[in-house]
């Protein structure tokens, strides 16, 4: 009987030391230059991080021959994570305590990898806690998140491509899977998009404004990791010029076409300080910036501006 029952838990042994083989050698399979990228010698890395996102809409135009203009800036979003990573694998938990309260009721999702050569930033959010004010010909209103009057769904996605990824490393400064150990840039070249569908609804109840935008730009850019005694202070931008545009505006069922105004860009910026402190312990801040500006004032201009801002502490084990 004895004999039966270690048979499956040798099996189980060898399962898991087949699995743990096979993300080491993955983990190790970098292609970089360990003079300036190296990998942490530790199997485990425990994170903990402070969110805060924000986001803002202006637009000026003209439509059924009123001026209008609007200027609307989105409740701050924080929220508390905590995250386990084997082996460069994260799993991550989130909380939103204003949404656990009741008190906030928007959604908002991320998703980011970064690899060496490749990686990513998608956002997305559908939200309602706009506040600020529409002016049409001259008349300022004031619009607040609890008259539900506006409502917008945005995502915002980077794919980027770095030249020069045995010496500069994004992980390094984004995703703490690196350790940077020489200063080093790179130029970088990105896809970047964004899709927007926006309703307002009338204060009056007339009627409602429509927008729905889709936007594509390709474009290049540079990026730097500064290191200096055990300090990494990185700083990225890639403008991405707009190639393809697919915008609709309709108020009261009349349409404002949205004309071409050189030069419209996606740009996505980002930045972060990471500290190591000793051995196995890190520190520090990043932030992703997202801008977008389509369109001309005399008929209709669109700007969207997102960010997201982290703080964190982590250690390896």
């Amino acid at each position: 009987m004895a004999g039966t029952l270690r048979v499956p838990a040798q099996n189980s042994s060898k399962f898991r030391q087949r699995v743990d083989s096979l993300l080491i050698r993955k983990y190790w399979r970098a292609n970089v230059d360990t003079s300036y990228v190296t990998r942490p010698q530790a199997k485990m890395m425990i994170l903990g991080r402070l969110n805060v996102s924000g986001a803002k809409i202006k637009t000026q135009g003209h439509i059924n021959n009123h001026s209008f203009s609007s200027e609307l800036t989105a409740d701050y979003k924080s929220t508390l994570s905590a995250g386990v990573s084997y082996r460069g694998i994260l799993i991550n938990f989130s909380v939103n305590p204003a949404r656990v309260l009741g008190r906030y009721r928007d959604l908002e999702l991320y998703m980011q990898s970064y690899k060496p050569r490749f990686g990513f930033d998608i956002s997305y959010q559908n939200a309602r806690n706009f506040n600020g004010t529409v002016t049409v010909d001259g008349v300022p209103h004031s619009v607040t998140k609890t008259d539900g009057l506006f409502e917008v769904e945005t995502i915002n996605a980077n794919f980027y491509f770095v030249f020069n990824p045995r010496r500069f490393s994004y992980a390094a400064a984004l995703a703490y899977s690196y350790i940077q150990r020489k200063s080093a840039g790179s130029l970088i070249i990105a896809v970047s998009g964004q899709g927007q569908h926006a309703r307002v609804e009338s204060t009056e109840g007339s009627g409602v404004i429509d927008f729905k935008m889709t936007i594509i730009g390709v474009g290049a850019g540079y990026g730097y990791n500064y290191v200096r005694n055990n300090w990494l202070f990185h700083l990225s931008t890639v403008p991405a010029f707009i190639v393809y545009s697919k915008t609709s505006f309709t108020s009261d069922n009349d349409d404002v076409s949205l004309r071409y105004r050189f030069p419209e860009f996606i740009v996505t910026s980002r930045a972060a300080i990471v500290k190591q402190i000793g051995k196995n312990k890190f520190a520090g801040l990043s932030m992703i910036y997202y801008y977008t500006n389509i369109g001309e004032e005399e008929h209709l201009y669109v700007n969207n501006r997102k960010w997201l801002a982290r703080i964190y502490f982590g250690f390896r084990l």
